[in-house]
């Protein structure tokens, strides 16, 4: 790069791959940036995105907002459903489960919440001592109802969705609506400035895309951080066994109406199954660990599982994807102006659908430190990967909880507890965590990819003890937990009777977008004929208006509760 161009600043981005990862960051980066800067997606023809990844965290609310895409119009369009936490099935003997909701304790970040449940509920489930939230999945119910504005809840969500499908919808609102330059085509070469950074990438038939920082979404193949900058891979199969899954889509039963609004994890003796509720199918796999069960063994597993929960399913109609991956993360997420994120970047397992969090806190970071020059861009880059390491390796803590309270005897559940796979850093905290319950202490970064809520919900899910705190309760404190349980009572049947079940308010929102649909197809043919006087023309404007969900978040909801 030249000093002319390190003194004008970084307007071209380019980011290779498509898929989820690709087409998130052009959303993000072109909705945010300023008319100054250009983005430019360059996508293979052939390459098709790996589309098993069908679950979020409720961060991707905001990105979604940010990007400028209609709740409604994304729930219909990739047959979306609202993912409230996730459902451990199995997970220790004897029929266990118990829930990861997204909603934290009421009252979490003023009291000591293991200590009053200890106090007030030592017989009820941690997860339905403060929240409402499990009992709210296990009754069917949605998070929010179809008055509620877009991207505001009631209670707490992410999204199930067709992974396929929002890639189509990022790419076809990011080129039609935010200018993205998409191109397509294979990349035959990297070229380089005398400095190293990346100047341009060549397409097999010549085309050349010139950048300023690239941004690598091109998958497991890492065809910028690793073909061209040989960036090592940190491997972490000491620690994360898992390393194969196999794929499945199941239709519903015509008896079958039930969308759950959680993922569905199920213990099995070679790994676990995941079970994702979309609109018209479900999305079902195994993960599993290749030192101890083979491919077709581990097939045969899923279709047990399967068949023995959806009778109706015909094995020899189901469709199997494998995927095998190496677990672990780059030794460097961003080197000179490249930045590498998704399966680039890193990736450990399935499990709490950390990768697309990860895209969006990269997206995040790069947005609210985005390099104006080279010197810049060599700080900001330096502060990225110390972040990013962090991050990944809080990663491996958090997944590596789930396995090591455990008390399963197979070979497979036996070595993931075993003390030379716990990270030392996972072990100093279980130590801790017999005295203590985690906190913020515990976590010190502003941004935790997993909150101490997170840790405790599965903590004393799966059964861990920690001794009651020396400090005993004041009054203070005792009242007000009393009152928290005691509103949470009261609210519980206002939210049973208000909250629909998520089938309904799926099928509301769904009609609602066709509803739309066929207005704004109405209006505009009244206008293409010329039919329609000004007066009609504007009534049928607001009327557009009125029905349209706001594009934006009000709060107010997540307090209040219905309006």
């Amino acid at each position: 790069m030249s000093n002319s161009q390190n003194q004008c600043g970084l307007h071209r981005v380019v980011i290779v791959g498509g898929g989820t990862a690709g087409w998130l960051a052009a959303g993000v980066l072109a909705a945010k940036l300023s008319a100054k800067h250009s983005v430019t997606l360059v996508e293979s023809p052939t390459i098709s995105s790996i589309g098993v990844g069908e679950g979020s965290w409720p961060s991707l609310r905001d990105t979604l907002l940010d990007i400028g895409i209609n709740e409604t119009e994304f729930l219909t369009l990739c047959q979306g459903a609202f993912k409230q936490g996730s459902s451990f099935v199995n997970w220790r003997k004897g029929g266990h489960r118990y829930h990861h909701p997204f909603t934290i304790p009421t009252g979490y970040n003023e009291l000591n919440i293991h200590a009053c449940w200890q106090a007030f509920a030592p017989d009820m489930p941690y997860e339905d001592a403060f929240s409402l939230q499990s009992a709210m999945c296990a009754l069917g119910k949605a998070p929010k109802q179809i008055a509620t504005p877009d991207y505001a809840h009631v209670l707490n969500y992410g999204y199930h969705f067709d992974a396929t499908k929002l890639a189509d919808l990022l790419k076809k609102h990011c080129v039609e609506k935010l200018n993205v330059n998409h191109l397509i085509g294979h990349i035959a070469s990297v070229t380089s400035h005398s400095n190293g950074d990346i100047e341009k990438v060549v397409t097999e038939c010549g085309q050349e895309v010139f950048g300023d920082l690239f941004i690598d979404c091109s998958g497991s193949s890492g065809l910028l951080i690793d073909k061209h900058f040989n960036v090592p891979w940190v491997p972490v199969k000491h620690a994360m066994l898992n390393d194969r899954a196999i794929a499945l889509q199941v239709p519903y039963a015509d008896n079958d109406n039930e969308i759950k609004s959680t993922t569905m994890a199920t213990a099995q003796t070679c790994g676990w199954t995941w079970d994702i509720a979309l609109q018209h199918r479900r999305g079902t796999g195994l993960v599993y660990s290749s030192q101890f069960t083979n491919a077709e063994q581990a097939k045969q597993v899923l279709i047990d599982y399967v068949c023995e929960r959806y009778p109706g399913a015909n094995e020899h109609e189901l469709a199997f994807r494998t995927l095998s991956f190496e677990p672990g993360y780059r030794s460097k997420f961003w080197v000179e102006n490249c930045l590498s994120l998704g399966m680039s970047s890193g990736f450990v397992e399935p499990l709490e659908a950390s990768a697309i969090a990860m895209v969006e806190l990269g997206l995040r970071m790069l947005c609210e430190a985005f390099p104006q020059n080279k010197a810049h861009m060599e700080i900001v880059s330096k502060r990225y990967n110390t972040r990013f390491e962090y991050r990944w390796q809080r990663v491996i803590d958090f997944l590596k909880l789930h396995y090591v309270l455990s008390d399963r005897e197979e070979p497979y559940w036996v070595a993931q507890r075993s003390d030379a796979s716990i990270p030392d850093s996972l072990a100093e905290l279980l130590k801790l965590w017999k005295f203590q319950s985690p906190s913020r202490l515990d976590l010190i970064e502003n941004e935790e990819i997993f909150p101490s809520a997170s840790y405790q919900y599965v903590l004393y899910g799966m059964g861990f003890t920690t001794l009651a705190p020396p400090l005993c309760l004041n009054e203070k404190e005792k009242r007000k937990s009393l009152h928290i349980r005691e509103t949470l009572q009261q609210t519980k049947n206002t939210y049973f009777q208000g909250l629909p079940t998520n089938n309904a308010l799926l099928k509301d929102i769904a009609k609602r977008y066709n509803d739309e649909q066929k207005h704004l197809h109405a209006h505009f043919q009244r206008q293409d004929y010329g039919h329609a006087c000004a007066s009609s023309e504007s009534n049928s404007a607001t009327d557009i208006n009125n029905n349209t969900s706001l594009n934006k978040k009000d709060t107010s909801y997540d307090r209040i509760g219905f309006r």
